[in-house]
């Protein structure tokens, strides 16, 4: 079988990442890839060595069409099985699939974001594909209330590698690291610095929470276009000496073991990787009940869910689990052992090998 991914994200995180994990375990099956992405990404690098060939996308031109023309031309140049399309990035989803449907290939998505589309678009776009792949059954859901098929959709769920996660904490180079007072109680949110990540439900809960855990940090991992509102916001609070930008960070695996506690206030969320990878790495999560978070934060199990915008509940999920460290300790362990069972790279890799397999067949 020969398998052609689409993905045009540039950096590798999210969605890139699960293509490059896949990739991986397919090659390791006997599956040849082909990677299309853009010149200056990441993936190219990462996934080229498990690819029979590599096609570097031009994305500077501006227009969805030259994805088109682009599309059209690797598959006449490849000729592959299947067209997997991994993105909606400069609208990949519709000009793959219009591609796919005008040369007559096989054609599978992956939707990893649960915000609603026009069922008008929904109809349009997805009736291009053969299968649609979502992260959740939070985002199954979505496109299930936009009216596509429930046959047209399979959830097959995000992964990690454990491995990478298996590290314990490094507590003085911890300290060093984020320049932390040597009995800091850490909590740590991992998400771009976007409006729907909800972190300005964090910063209005905390200085409660702050008044009585004196040595409080908070550690703010990402990037994005709400950095200078949020620092503001901060400033606003009086937490400048709590809560610290940290930026994207490469080496999160070393760090988060070392976290007391990871929050994510997030208004909605296809799945969350950064939530798996907390969970992997034994930290106990608080997180919105909304999207697929509840599908990695169990309730009760390996954290505790509040309902999105809450500001209140989220402050006394926040301050329940920073009093108990025995329970913390309990959701950790409880964590790890989800994600060893139900977010094994392995599982993902067989989960889409078996829907090419039906696509197909049915072909």
């Amino acid at each position: 079988m020969r398998v052609l991914h689409l993905e045009t994200g540039r950096h590798l995180y999210g969605g890139a990442r699960q293509v490059a994990y896949l990739i991986d375990g397919l090659n390791k099956r006997g599956i040849q890839n082909i990677l299309a992405a853009p010149a200056d990404s990441a993936i190219l690098r990462e996934a080229a060595s498990n690819c029979v060939a590599t096609i570097r996308l031009n994305t500077t031109s501006g227009s969805g069409f030259s994805l088109y023309r682009e599309s059209l031309a690797a598959i006449d140049r490849h000729r592959p099985d299947i067209l997997h399309i991994h993105s909606r990035r400069l609208a990949a989803d519709f000009w793959g699939g219009l591609a796919a449907r005008k040369k007559g290939t096989p054609a599978i998505v992956s939707r990893r974001v649960d915000n609603p589309e026009p069922r008008w678009l929904a109809r349009l776009k997805y009736h291009l594909f053969d299968h649609v792949v979502t992260i959740s059954d939070g985002i199954r859901d979505v496109l299930l209330d936009e009216g596509v098929p429930p046959a047209h959709v399979t959830t097959v769920r995000s992964a990690i590698d454990i491995r990478d996660f298996s590290t314990d904490c490094e507590r003085e180079a911890f300290l060093r690291e984020f320049a932390l007072p040597d009995d800091a109680v850490t909590i740590g949110v991992i998400a771009q610095l976007i409006p729907r990540k909800g972190h300005r439900y964090l910063i209005e809960a905390l200085p409660e929470i702050s008044e009585r855990h004196t040595n409080l940090r908070l550690l703010f991992f990402g990037q994005g276009p709400e950095h200078a509102a949020l620092e503001a916001d901060v400033s606003d609070a009086g937490l400048d000496g709590i809560i610290q930008f940290c930026g994207f960070r490469d080496d999160l695996p070393r760090w988060l073991p070392c976290l007391n506690l990871v929050v994510h206030p997030a208004e909605m969320e296809g799945l969350g990787v950064s939530l798996i990878q907390a969970a992997a790495s034994g930290v106990a999560i608080v997180a919105s009940r909304a999207g697929g978070m509840p599908e990695i934060v169990r309730d009760e199990i390996n954290g505790l869910l509040v309902t999105p915008k809450n500001v209140a509940e989220l402050r006394a999920a926040v301050e329940r689990l920073l009093a108990n460290e025995v329970l913390r300790r309990k959701m950790g362990k409880a964590g790890r052992q989800l994600v060893e069972t139900e977010f094994s790279i392995d599982t993902m890799v067989a989960g889409n090998l078996a829907i090419y397999e039906n696509v197909l067949r049915g072909r």
